[in-house]
């Protein structure tokens, strides 16, 4: 599924326009964004919830050379299933 088709769903489901529906995701893509960049923890109850995880520094190989490099540690975006999500998507 696309934005553009998840928009049009919003919007269908919801008796929204379009654009009030395309406004109404960017900004909640935004606010999860800014929590997640400050550190904090989005949950929603039964969904899941999103966070931030701390991925250590490795050592990895160049595929095409076969060279030893170094990667560094990041900090990445996770997401974790609620119970009502995992169940929802097993039936």
């Amino acid at each position: 599924m696309t934005k553009e088709e998840m928009i049009g769903m919003m919007a269908e489901s919801s008796g929204i326009s379009k654009r009030q529906a395309s406004q109404a995701l960017d900004a909640f893509i935004d606010n999860i964004t800014r929590q997640l960049k400050g550190g904090k923890r989005v949950s929603f109850s039964g969904f899941g919830t999103f966070s931030v995880s701390q991925r250590k520094a490795r050592k990895g190989r160049n595929p095409q050379t076969g060279a030893t490099i170094s990667i560094p540690a990041t900090q990445v975006p996770v997401f974790r299933a609620g119970k009502n999500l995992k169940e929802a998507i097993r039936r």
